[in-house]
């Protein structure tokens, strides 16, 4: 039987939740060695922890609120943020391995019981294309590398098996932070130096062809001026291609920024989105402040 949940987005942080475990085994290695250099690494340690992780949250927080949401009609391109709802893109639409509903994303564990614990047997995640839609327009998601945040999960036991899974669905709500590109089109960024070269290896390949084409004296061989009209063949042929496809309407695409930035994707507003971090950053904030007063006591106990 399936059990769907919605709305428990705080369960889904699993970097933050790991961290706090992580904190906590810590915190019991402070116990066994019962010592005060000891108690000093243990503070030390869930300092560092916390102090990295109050900031990746602050960070990702002032990101989503400080950038204001572009229109996807008029979006530049860059570095935006997006607010409209999932859309499946033509084609062939996506289908969840475990539950077979279709989704636009997925991400799946498959565990099996031993004892009374849970061991993970199977795991995977979609890499497909989808659309976010904001009424003015349709823009293609690329989630390879996202940070996904999603309230949909569906968990199922059948024996010793259990089947947790988290979608993203077409028609919910969806907040996108990444960078906008366009491929191909009027600005499409092409190097006809590198398209020369490959035409030309790719002809090199076919000699049969390449002399029924230049070799005009049919010596069997390609002289140096019959070599420099294939190049020019070769540049006019590059020429057109890329006439072709700046000619065309360009794919607008949301994809993992360079340099760092966050990537983010979620289905639920921007004000909650911000929120979540904000909690988040306050949780660790108070863990940091809670281990440099351990290392105060320590140290005057010492």
């Amino acid at each position: 039987m399936f059990h769907t949940r919605l709305g428990d987005e705080w369960r889904h942080d699993y970097a933050n939740v790991a961290l706090g475990g992580g904190n906590l085994l810590i915190l019991l290695l402070g116990f066994k060695l019962q010592s005060g250099s000891g108690w000093q690494i243990t503070f030390a340690l869930i300092g560092l922890t916390s102090f990295w992780a109050w900031y990746a949250n602050l960070k990702r927080h002032r990101t989503v609120a400080d950038t204001p949401t572009s229109r996807i009609a008029s979006a530049p391109q860059g570095y935006i943020e997006l607010v409209g709802h999932g859309r499946q893109p033509p084609g062939e639409g996506l289908v969840s391995p475990t539950s077979g509903l279709p989704c636009l994303w997925y991400r799946y564990r498959i565990e099996r019981k031993n004892g009374d614990r849970w061991e993970q047997v199977e795991s995977g995640i979609s890499s497909d294309t989808f659309g976010v839609d904001d009424g003015s327009g349709l823009m293609l998601i690329d989630p390879e590398g996202a940070e996904i945040l999603t309230s949909r999960k569906q968990v199922s036991t059948t024996g010793d098996y259990r089947k947790t899974e988290w979608t993203l669905i077409e028609g919910e709500a969806m907040y996108v932070i990444g960078e906008h590109v366009t491929l191909g089109g009027p600005n499409a960024v092409l190097d006809k130096k590198a398209d020369l070269s490959t035409l030309l290896a790719e002809w090199k390949r076919d000699k049969s062809a390449l002399l029924a084409r230049f070799d005009a004296d049919r010596d069997g061989e390609i002289s140096l001026d019959e070599w420099e009209r294939a190049r020019q063949a070769a540049s006019e042929d590059v020429d057109r291609a890329h006439l072709d496809i700046r000619l065309k309407d360009g794919i607008h695409l949301m994809r993992k920024p360079a340099h760092g930035r966050p990537f983010l994707i979620a289905n639920r507003k921007v004000g909650a989105l911000a929120r979540h971090f904000l909690l988040w950053s306050w949780a660790h904030l108070a863990l940091m402040l809670a281990a440099l007063l351990g290392l105060t006591m320590i140290g005057r106990v010492g």
